[in-house]
């Protein structure tokens, strides 16, 4: 099973540059049997939109994570509620919009997705460990032991991420964390079969500072004021990871990442 996942969609140039990388994806790797993204950035940097879910589908991805950012747009929890294709991160309180686990279908083929966030330096939810053990308790149950499962865990930390690779290492195919786009250099299969990464990354504009203008983000780091983001919009390219998992075993045989400069 072939399972392409992009990093954090930000802005209107991440939405472009996914639109134009998919199809150039498609000629390098194949065709993918699943095709996931991070939205949670996708409408202005912050939150989603019931128009822009429509314009992913219609791109060809089949889910879509989130984290934080998810609740942004209050107009969006409709959507949440209704959708099984878009997930908010499983650790919120039940009575949030949304799930954050399910699983999907395509060709005759099932994918388990949880969707988890992170503690650190993170809004105050539940622990994302003990949920994860639930959660995969739970698609076992419905789908079979060897179900394919993706992780995205959206966190802050590097330490918290790494940690729950070792601890779904082996009852997952993959731990991917999202959040901090940036793409980190640490791709592997851990030793029990689960592919890892700390950050998949942004799709989105990389002439800035994670998705937005370097001016407009500068003079907080130089006045501690607050500033309006605005985007970026130059050197824009995907960020993901290509991931091959045995249908047999759930498990992971290769992770690559991927980096896509997209023409303007």
């Amino acid at each position: 099973m072939k399972i392409l996942f992009s990093g954090d969609i930000a802005w209107n140039t991440g939405r472009a540059a996914l639109a134009a990388a998919l199809p150039e994806l498609r000629k390098l790797y194949g065709a993918f049997d699943f095709t996931i993204i991070n939205c949670e950035n996708a409408a202005h940097g912050k939150g989603m939109t019931e128009r822009i879910f429509n314009e992913f589908i219609a791109l060809g991805v089949d889910a879509m994570t989130s984290g934080n950012h998810i609740w942004d747009k209050p107009d969006f929890f409709y959507t949440l509620d209704a959708e099984t294709r878009v997930f908010r991160p499983a650790n919120y309180a039940p009575s949030c919009p949304g799930r954050g686990h399910g699983i999907i279908e395509r060709k005759g083929k099932k994918l388990g997705i949880i969707n988890l966030e992170g503690q650190v330096y993170m809004p105050p939810i539940d622990s994302p460990f003990s949920c994860a053990d639930d959660l995969v308790d739970e698609l076992r149950a419905t789908a079979g032991e060897n179900l394919p499962i993706i992780v995205d865990f959206h966190a802050e930390a590097t330490s918290e991420k790494q940690a729950m690779g070792y601890y779904l290492d082996g009852k997952v195919s993959a731990v991917l964390g999202t959040h901090t786009h940036v793409q980190t250099a640490d791709a592997k299969i851990l030793r029990h079969g689960t592919a890892y990464i700390s950050d998949v990354g942004m799709t989105g504009g990389h002439y800035g500072i994670l998705g937005v203008k370097y001016e407009s983000v500068m003079q907080r780091f130089l006045t501690g004021l607050p500033t309006k983001f605005e985007a970026s919009e130059e050197d824009a390219a995907f960020n993901g990871v290509v991931i091959d998992v045995d249908e047999v075993t759930g498990l992971a045989i290769s992770i690559i990442p991927v980096q896509l400069g997209i023409e303007s």
